[in-house]
């Protein structure tokens, strides 16, 4: 069940616009550098699944930069699956599937979307327990195609320390909302999905400390 959270303004906030699309700065903000990052990891030709897609402003980027790709987001929010779905209408993307609804975090769904050959997620683990940011690995990894890839962005500790004052700040005010929440170790993340069959490829670094995270499947 997806949390009710106050977040700071540099979380990934999203605002109602008059059209019914959500408007999140920090989805302005980071698809530039985060289409650009995906790059080694996009396949050619093949599926790739969005997780949590928020507002619809990144899927509609990928799907513009890679078009040869079908992109498939997703959502548990109503109110966000109806944004995508306005801001796909609005592209008009040939390569995009209407958004659906899904829960990541619990099990069940890895076996249920057919193979992909990319997952991607973005400023969602912060925002879950480390027990569904578990399982949602351990789904993700089922899912993938051989050599497919996952790759997750957002802030993560390094290896248990937050490296800014900005980053303590918004754990620990996460944590104050419920103390399953907060920043999760990027070599723990990293080392978890290992235990899952994935092999951990590159981190990448990011804007504003934030981490790109990326694993393959075996073939």
């Amino acid at each position: 069940m997806p949390r009710r959270l106050n977040l700071p303004d540099s979380a990934s906030v999203a605002t109602p616009e008059a059209d019914g699309k959500l408007f999140a700065p920090s989805a302005a903000r980071n698809s530039e550098p985060l289409t650009k990052a995906l790059a080694p990891f996009v396949p050619p030709q093949g599926r790739a699944l969005e997780i949590a897609s928020g507002t619809g402003q990144h899927v509609v980027a990928y799907a513009q930069a890679y078009p040869d790709t079908q992109w498939q987001p997703t959502e548990i929010a109503l109110d966000r699956i109806n944004s995508i779905a306005t801001y796909l209408a609005e592209a008009s993307l040939p390569n995009v599937q209407a958004p659906i609804q899904l829960d990541a975090t619990t099990p069940g769904w890895g076996a249920q979307t057919g193979s992909v050959d990319l997952i991607l997620l973005s400023n969602l683990l912060h925002l879950v327990s480390q027990t569904e940011a578990e399982v949602l690995l351990s789904e993700a990894a089922q899912a993938l195609a051989p050599r497919g890839c996952l790759v997750i962005y957002g802030p993560f500790s390094r290896d248990g320390l937050l490296i800014s004052d900005g980053d303590i700040q918004f754990d620990a005010s996460l944590r104050d909302q419920d103390p399953e929440l907060g920043y999760k170790s990027d070599t723990a993340i990293q080392a978890f999905g290992e235990s899952c069959g994935l092999v951990n490829t590159q981190t990448v670094e990011m804007p504003a400390n934030n981490l790109l995270l990326t694993w393959q499947a075996s073939s």
